[in-house]
Formats: C-alpha cells, structure tokens, sequence
C-alpha cells in the first residue's frame, strides 16, 4: 500500500504554526509526519513540545522523524502525546539496538538515512524494523531539490525488505514518481504540499500514485 504524509515542523518555530498546518490537512491526510530538529543534528531548531500534539493524536496517526542527537530519550515523551511510529538517524545515535528495542515497545520504529549516509551505516537487523526512510535531501530544512541519486538506496532496500520504504524531501507530482520506479512505499511531501491547496496537492500526489500502479 502506498501513502502520501505531508511533513510538519521543519519549519515551523511554534504551536500555533504547526496546529495551522494540522488542521490544513486533518480533513483527508489520515496519516502526518512530524519534523524535530534540535539544532545539533542540523542548524535549526523545531518546535520540540510534544504535548499539544496529543489534542490530534487519537484521529490521525502521527509519525515522529527525529533529526536529534540521541533520539532514544525523545521516545517516552512524544509516545505519551500519541506518537505510533519512531523514525531515528543513525547519524546521531550512540546505540541503535536500544532505540529500536525501545521504540518498539512503544510502536513502530523504523531507521532514518541521511543522504550523506551510506546504508552500511545500519546496524541493525533489517527484520527489527518497520520502515526505513531514506532522505532525498540532506536533513534539517525544508524547500531543498530532489537528489535523484539517493533512489540508489531505496532500489538496494527494495530487493532486501518487505516492509515499507519511505522518501523524504523535494517530494512533488515529478519526483514521486521516481520514488515509486525505485521501490518507494511512502512519501513525505512539505513544501510542494502546502505551496497552495494541500488538499488538491495531496490529491494530485495520490493520482500519480494510482496512475503509475495502474501502468
């Protein structure tokens, strides 16, 4: 099954600014993705209160992308607001067994790839995980262009995995349906989403989906 997520909070500095975008797409996303950034991983720093969050949490499921050093101890916080799946980076993460041991207690965990990142970088076994996210920018802001050349990474994955791949960054109504020929099962869409009508974006996303899966 594939799914489209529009990504929130790269850019957003306060509550107020991410509620404005949740309520933008509460009425058809039925799944969100929520940026955090604590200026260590990357230069920016996010909105990292996951407590107002909770008020949405029970009618959409929100999925967590933690660009943070030591994403572990962010895990019990964002899990009691209402969090259902944990993305980490490899990047900034002393002990990946703990995370993923940890977060799967919580639920779905999956691991995040910077595109700088090689896959080596992994070190856990793939069976452990739930997703993998491949980053097709480098990590930290928002409005960056497509890097084709990190679909190499979802094409390797595609012949190893079974569950779903996932592609964050320059994703529009062209590169989705890159992300689709390498083997991608989920795309995470923030600037061109919410360029203009998220939710005539949003369609626009899934018609290419179901066009290319009609092919």
């Amino acid at each position: 099954m594939h799914e489209v997520l529009p990504g929130i909070g790269i850019s957003e500095k306060d509550w107020a600014a991410n509620e404005e975008k949740i309520e933008r797409i509460k009425p058809f996303a039925k799944s969100v993705h929520i940026d955090i950034c604590d200026g260590k991983f990357a230069p920016n720093e996010t909105f990292l209160d996951p407590k107002p969050f909770a008020k949405y949490t029970q009618d959409i499921f929100f999925e967590l992308h933690m660009m943070v050093e030591e994403p572990e101890s962010y895990l019990e916080a964002w899990a009691k607001a209402g969090f259902r799946r944990f993305i980490g980076h490899v990047e900034k993460m002393s002990d990946q067994v703990s995370f993923v041991t940890k977060a799967e207690e919580l639920g779905e965990v999956g691991l995040a790839v910077d595109g700088k990142t090689d896959l080596s970088a992994i070190k856990v076994d793939y069976q452990d995980l739930d997703t993998i996210l491949i980053m097709t920018i480098n990590a930290g802001f928002s409005g960056q262009s497509f890097q084709t050349s990190q679909l190499d990474k979802v094409r390797q994955l595609s012949k190893k995995v079974f569950f779903p791949l996932e592609i964050d960054g320059g994703v529009n109504a062209d590169t989705i349906k890159e992300g689709l020929d390498a083997g991608a099962k989920r795309f995470v869409s923030t600037s061109f989403l919410f360029g203009e009508n998220p939710s005539d974006r949003y369609q626009k996303l899934l018609e290419v989906i179901s066009d290319s899966s009609a092919e």
